[in-house]
């Protein structure tokens, strides 16, 4: 990670203050307990004012009958002459069980956790928040949306909370809240756009068909972020080779941030993850092919190339069978030095607890994280959007779990979710929709290279392919902690956004 941080001396910081009534939106009903608050932010020497909605949106069913309370934080740029002149997105985390506090105040908000470094280093408690010039609220307005079990959202009382914990119950739900949000704010003639990370990925492709075909809500544009529609390519297990290679271009990526590659690997990241990408979709994904009929100086052949690329001991290579898992390399890549890597950034390290037991206990590149996002969120919508809520804020929870991969009859691999033919038929029947990908480098839990065989694999016309954007960042997961990276996805999301909206 590079570049510095933003701070309060370079960026002038955001003030707030409760709305007068007659600025509250079209729509909104005392009943929901929303609080409505003005600010005002600096980007580049201009001021941006906006308008941040917080609290809960109730979905009910056609009797009448409330179903679960949506929590949501949307901004809007002012002044608003015609909320449907206005470009809106809608945005998520992933989990199953994340709230969207993750791109909120990461990314996409007027406000971001203040990190320790351009690096993107964990902070040190007490944290804080500091304004957002990479904010995507100049572009478009931003819905946050809770989903079910997540957040301050919550089953209505008497309610089962499974029937939102699943895949297409979530995007049901999800789709409801979207449907009902643009019918009470009206913004149906407003250009449309999802965003989503991780898990939220594969909940922005199913909803691209389900709001077509449900509520006749067309998208312009679809932003995934670290993104996963084939769970089969991130699953490695008995019987299911294909993560493999998919994952070496990113165990290359981490061994070459830590310095255990050859001295002429070490030289251009770039180029290196290139070669490594070659070898992986050839002859690695041609040996493991073969299986047991692999020959031995064949085998010996792939196990010095994958130690090369990997940083690993051939022996150790070796006897995981030429098959490294994630947890594998997390635990053995800085064996020497006792620690282990983030799955979620492979460049931010820990202590190895179990170093003998040989299995890994935590993710050094979250459980910092966690409680900078949990505080900074509970204090900012408190302080600055004057919201009060008792609940636990659930910024990461497992409440929604048994989470129902199934799919009810519907489309995907057996044993594997996969989205990818919601996406590909939302854009068979949408061919102005424009898909941006975004991966990072360093990311173990979605790894770059799954989403280009996701991508290679959408079975798209020339044309419709065109519509899929790829780019790639010096991240992780959260690729966005990296400064550089954050720069380039506002300016990557600015291009993108602006081709969606053109009709080109």
């Amino acid at each position: 990670m590079a570049l510095l941080l933003c701070s309060d001396a370079l960026i002038a910081g955001a003030t707030s203050r409760p709305a007068p009534p007659q600025t509250r939106p079209a729509g909104a009903r005392t009943s929901d307990k929303l609080s409505v608050t003005e600010h005002e932010l600096s980007i580049e020497g201009q001021a941006l004012r906006y308008r941040a909605t917080t609290g809960y949106l109730p979905i009910k069913d056609e009797s009448g009958r409330e179903r679960a309370n949506f929590f949501f934080i949307a901004y809007e740029k002012l002044p608003v002459a015609a909320p449907a002149s206005r470009r809106i997105t809608f945005v998520f985390n992933g989990g199953p069980g994340a709230a969207a506090v993750w791109l909120h105040l990461g990314a996409l908000g007027p406000k971001r956790v203040a990190l320790r470094n351009a690096q993107g280093d964990i902070p040190v408690p007490p944290y804080k928040l500091v304004s957002n010039p990479q904010t995507w609220l100049d572009l478009t307005d931003l819905v946050f949306i809770d989903p079910v079990g997540t957040g301050y959202s919550r089953p209505a009382a008497g309610e089962s909370g499974q029937q939102f914990y699943g895949v297409r119950e979530d995007v049901a739900s999800v789709a409801d809240f979207i449907r009902l949000y643009i019918t009470r704010y009206e913004r149906w003639l407003s250009p449309k756009f999802l965003a989503g990370e991780s898990y939220g990925t594969a909940r922005a492709a199913a909803l691209s068909e389900f709001l077509l075909d449900r509520y006749g809500i067309a998208l312009n544009g679809i932003v995934l972020i670290s993104c996963v529609l084939n769970f089969q390519t991130i699953q490695l297990g008995d019987g299911n080779d294909l993560p493999c290679p998919l994952y070496l271009p990113t165990y290359a990526a981490i061994a070459w941030f830590h310095g255990k590659l050859s001295g002429d690997l070490q030289k251009d990241l770039e180029k290196t993850l290139h070669e490594v990408e070659q070898f992986a979709s050839g002859e690695y994904a041609a040996a493991l092919n073969k299986g047991s009929a692999l020959g031995a100086d064949e085998q010996k052949w792939i196990v010095d190339r994958l130690s090369r690329y990997t940083g690993l001991p051939g022996q150790l290579v070796a006897r995981c069978n030429l098959r490294i898992s994630p947890d594998t390399f997390r635990r053995e890549i800085l064996s020497d030095v006792r620690q282990i890597v983030g799955r979620y950034d492979g460049r931010i390290v820990g202590f190895d607890l179990h170093p003998i037991a040989g299995w890994v206990e935590y993710d050094p590149s979250l459980s910092g994280y966690l409680p900078a996002y949990s505080a900074t969120f509970n204090d900012y919508v408190r302080r600055d959007l004057h919201y009060e809520n008792d609940l636990p804020y659930e910024a990461l929870t497992d409440r929604v779990h048994p989470w129902n991969f199934a799919r009810g009859g519907a489309r995907g691999n057996a044993g594997y979710l996969n989205v990818t033919e919601d996406l590909r038929s939302a854009m068979a029947k949408l061919p102005h929709l424009k898909v941006l990908v975004a991966a990072g480098y360093f990311d173990l839990a979605t790894p770059y290279m799954s989403a280009n065989y996701t991508v290679n694999h959408l079975d798209l016309s020339p044309a419709l392919r065109a519509n899929v954007v790829q780019t790639y960042y010096r991240g992780g997961h959260m690729l966005y902690h990296n400064q550089e990276s954050l720069v380039k996805l506002k300016l990557d999301a600015k291009a993108f956004i602006e081709n969606a909206v053109s009709g080109k």
